[in-house]
Order: C-alpha cells, then sequence, then structure tokens
C-alpha cells in the first residue's frame, strides 16, 4: 500500500468505543503551508468519522462517493466501504485520485485505498500518512499498558508522532461517532 507524506490520521476502538483524529499540518514540498487544517470529518449523520492522507481535492471528492455509499447502504459500513473500493479502483477518473481513508463506526473501522484495499485490522488500531507508522506503535503501547479511552490515547499517540514526523504536528482534531 503506497504510504502518503504529510499526514497522520490514527483510528482507535476498544471497548465498544471509537475515535479517529488527524495532526494539522501542510506541507508543500518541505514547506510548512498551513498548521491548523481539519483532516477528519463527521459523516452520515454523525453516525460515520472519517480521515484522510493526501491530496485534498482528492479526498474530499472521495468523502462525497463514500457518504453515497453509506446512504446506498445504511448501517452496513463494511458494505459501503467495499462498494466505494470497487468504484474507485475501477473508474478512469476515480482511479487516479491520491488519497487514503480511515472510516469507522461504532463497530467497525477501515482504512480504504484506490488500489482496492479495504482492510480491517484485528487490534482496533488504524494509520495512514507519513506519522502513521508512530502514531500507531504509540497507540498500541498505550493500549497494552494504560486503561485510557480511545478518544485519549489517538490525542497522545498522535502527540508522540507530532513530536518524531517532521510532516506532522501537534495541532490535533480528534471525532467520535455518535452511539
Amino acid at each position: 500500500m503506497e504510504q502518503f507524506h504529510a499526514t497522520t490520521i490514527l483510528c482507535v476502538r476498544r471497548d465498544g468505543l471509537v475515535a479517529i483524529g488527524g495532526d494539522g499540518q501542510v506541507t508543500l514540498g518541505d514547506t510548512v503551508v498551513k498548521s491548523n487544517a481539519v483532516k477528519v470529518r463527521v459523516l452520515k449523520g454523525g453516525k460515520v468519522i472519517a480521515g484522510f492522507a493526501g491530496a485534498v481535492a482528492d479526498a474530499f471528492t472521495l468523502f462525497d462517493k463514500f457518504e453515497e455509499k453509506i446512504d446506498r447502504f445504511p448501517d452496513n459500513l463494511p458494505r459501503a466501504a467495499v462498494e466505494l473500493a470497487k468504484e474507485w479502483r475501477s473508474d478512469r477518473v476515480l482511479r487516479r485520485l491520491e488519497a487514503q481513508l480511515i472510516a469507522a463506526d461504532t463497530k467497525h473501522g477501515f482504512v480504504l485505498s484506490g488500489s482496492g484495499e479495504v482492510i480491517e485490522p484485528e487490534d482496533g488500531v488504524i494509520a495512514i500518512g507519513s506519522g502513521g507508522p508512530y502514531a500507531q506503535s504509540a497507540a498500541r503501547a498505550l493500549l497494552r499498558e494504560t486503561k485510557l479511552s480511545p478518544k485519549e490515547i489517538v490525542q497522545k499517540a498522535l502527540t508522540i508522532a507530532g513530536e518524531i514526523c517532521i510532516f506532522s504536528n501537534t495541532n490535533i482534531t480528534v471525532l467520535e461517532p455518535e452511539q
């Protein structure tokens, strides 16, 4: 799976709760052009949360397409995710989009890409972007060694990633779906 640079998005699930967060840094080459971007959003009236890594316009296009799939398959996030991945991979225009998505509801969480991946990690931790491996490592350690909530773990793990990855920062947004 291609690794996108210049962002960190993390999803953590624990005890029936889930949170997704992202850093706020936007870079153009090796220059920081914005530090407070919001790369996570609420979909489906608050029932689904999603975050993106990659080109912003491409990600917004994918968010719109994904919302269409969620509307078509309400209360079935796995089916909506698979349908988006199929269209993303097969459509001549969509397959050129350069982004990855993480999407989650209270039951499922997936990483989606244009090459057809729809992956639901078994440990409930998903990370994408250049700081993804740092955030994922920190989140796994916090899951094992603390009783913190998913929202707290996302905040702390993204802070650690933002302190290590030069393409991430510690201006973090964390969202949770409605129960």
